[in-house]
């Protein structure tokens, strides 16, 4: 299994295991990020020990072929000193050399596609988690805004429930009852304070509201009713009652027998 399997197999389950938590789906999202990008530091390491070796592979390679190069120098030598079987003896050298050349050469063909296709992997992992990243930030505003819908409909479920604005009535009732207990006391007080006699009197001699006298003095005279003019106050008549005494014409004395004089 290539190091991508395993990291995809590792990846799944850590979300299967945090969504049968059931976790808070930000946290749990964080969560699988940050294992992702941890699995892509082990991914890259990986590659680079891939890479590493293509590296190593492609020295051997050049050098294997700097080794044929040199015995087939050597074996010119030879042929030009007249050592003949010196020379055969550095071609064979060199034919070693060419054989590990072209195995070098094939191993690093393998490694190199090997390594490039890390490499595409390991780009389109990384892209991966950059739109896991967005994604991410998708999901928990989903998640927010699913929360605050729900707790609205539990408030809103609440809310339907008449025993709540019961208790509001029945407290509106309750402060209606307490202000006008307050009001009467303060009346009762009121009446209870001082010399009772002098309360009535106090009553008595209060005038009348002036607008509500001339309301019905037009009233009266609209309709036609005798009296439109208000009534005097019983005060007002008796300080009235002696200048009419005063201003009446004395009546003739009546004479015995109820006869006047002629």
């Amino acid at each position: 299994m290539g190091i991508f399997s395993r990291l995809g197999t590792l990846i799944k389950s850590n979300i299967n295991d945090l969504i049968s938590k059931a976790e808070d789906p930000e946290k749990m999202l964080s969560q699988v990020l940050v294992d992702m990008k941890n699995q892509l530091v082990e991914a890259k390491k990986q590659v680079a020990v891939a890479i590493g070796d293509e590296k190593r592979l492609k020295k051997q390679w050049d050098d294997q072929i700097a080794l044929s190069k040199d015995w087939e120098r050597k074996a010119m030598s030879a042929v030009h000193a007249g050592e003949d079987e010196l020379a055969k003896e550095a071609l064979v050298r060199q034919k070693e050399h060419d054989d590990l050349s072209h195995q070098f050469e094939q191993q690093w063909h393998m490694q190199k596609d090997a390594v490039d296709k890390l490499k595409d992997q390991l780009r389109m992992l990384n892209g991966k988690i950059e739109e896991a990243k967005r994604k991410k930030n998708i999901l928990v505003a989903r998640a927010k805004r699913a929360e605050a819908q729900k707790t609205i409909q539990q408030t809103m479920a609440g809310l339907s429930d008449t025993s709540a604005f019961d208790t509001f009535d029945r407290m509106a009732e309750k402060v209606d009852q307490i202000e006008a207990e307050a009001e009467a006391s303060t009346e009762l007080a009121g009446e209870l304070t001082g010399d009772s006699l002098e309360h009535k009197f106090k009553k008595l001699s209060a005038p009348a509201s002036p607008a509500a006298d001339s309301a019905l003095a037009a009233l009266k005279a609209k309709m036609g009713v005798a009296g439109a003019l208000p009534a005097k106050s019983t005060a007002d008549e008796q300080r009235a009652l002696p200048a009419a005494q005063a201003d009446a014409p004395a009546e003739p004395a009546k004479a015995a027998g109820g006869k006047t004089d002629a």
